[in-house]
């Protein structure tokens, strides 16, 4: 199983970096860059590409509604080019709040208007001449839409790869089974080894049905928070904040996919209630109405025994990749905590 953590988008990003080289040796073996309204990810990742040898990197995630797809083909290729082939496209739709709200974009099709992008980044990395006339992306763009002067091209340079995987943030139903179908690779958040087969085994099951085998076998990435010792069960408060933001607060009733995904694992009394005090304000309930089990579920807190347990459990539920994030105070700890997982899973 590998191991992965995130850079803290509202951080110190040189630091990071220097903490990244250090992870590196350790045993760290992808390194995400988030984007949400923070700088963006693609000059930290470059940055990155500097300053690693080894580790891989990915953008988590590209919002697949901030950039044209070219751009977003070329932007991959880029970057695995500056890398030396260990760039992974991270894309999602993220939600309306973001890409309306910051962005000024319309929120709309995200299912059809992902399988579209990753079309034409396919495209863009074989170096054909992109033609697509989707419902969501004509290119060329067509005569009556423009000057009429548009016409095929293709990428200039040679891409390292023309396969570079593909990585698709989805938690709902029918977006976790497009992604089984043309993803390399899918990051659910929040997911619960336990149940994760009871709410999206059919979803899963259905998407690789029309998998196309060259893809290979779907890598999952769990996201859970990381925290191993004997008092870490102390820090399973801590970790309650979060999900009640995402529960509560990720958009509004009856639009919220993570309060739906709270429901489909057996919390929908809860999730209502932490919704509706986050929504009023009262955070600090919202998070103290977070269940134990689910934090726990979710997440790997407690002694070193436990945790390798619960690391059994997530491979069990066919996690390749735990994308951990450290609870710690300094950089030496994220560095000792990151080790001693490696040392976990062996």
């Amino acid at each position: 199983m590998r191991i992965g953590t995130m850079i803290d988008y509202s951080g110190g990003f040189r630091e990071s970096a220097a903490e990244v080289a250090e992870l590196e040796k350790v045993g760290l073996d992808i390194i995400f860059v988030p984007e949400a309204y923070s700088f963006d990810a693609v000059s930290q990742l470059g940055y990155l590409a500097a300053t690693t040898s080894t580790v891989q990197l990915a953008s988590g995630i590209i919002q697949i509604y901030t950039r044209t797809p070219s751009l977003t083909a070329m932007t991959a290729a880029g970057l695995d080019y500056v890398s030396d082939g260990r760039f992974v496209l991270g894309l999602g739709a993220s939600g309306p709040q973001v890409v309306e709200g910051f962005h000024g974009v319309t929120y709309d099709a995200p299912l059809a208007r992902t399988r579209e992008v990753v079309d034409i980044c396919r495209q863009v990395w074989r170096r054909e001449r992109v033609q697509h006339q989707g419902k969501h992306y004509q290119i060329p763009l067509p005569a009556d839409r423009g000057t009429g002067l548009g016409k095929p091209l293709k990428l200039i340079n040679h891409p390292v790869r023309e396969k570079i995987p593909i990585l698709v943030a989805a938690i709902g139903p029918k977006n976790v089974e497009l992604t089984a179908e043309i993803a390399e690779g899918w990051q659910p958040i929040f997911f619960a080894p336990e149940k994760a087969h009871s709410v999206w085994g059919d979803a899963l099951a259905a998407g690789k049905a029309r998998r196309d085998p060259s893809l290979g076998e779907l890598d999952i990435y769990a996201g859970p928070t990381l925290a191993i010792g004997d008092d870490a069960d102390k820090y399973l408060a801590g970790v309650k904040p979060h999900l009640a933001l995402y529960i509560g607060g990720m958009g509004a009733k009856g639009k919220n996919f993570y309060n739906d995904l709270a429901c489909r694992y057996g919390y929908a009394a809860e999730a209502a209630t932490i919704q509706d005090l986050y929504l009023a304000g009262r955070k600090d309930e919202a998070a103290a109405a977070v269940p134990d089990d689910l934090a726990r579920a979710v997440n790997l807190i407690g002694p070193a025994g436990y945790v390798k347990e619960r690391i059994a459990a997530f491979a069990e539920a066919g996690v390749t990749t735990l994308n951990v994030t450290p609870v710690t105070k300094d950089s030496a700890e994220r560095i000792a905590q990151i080790a001693l997982l490696r040392n976990l899973i062996g």
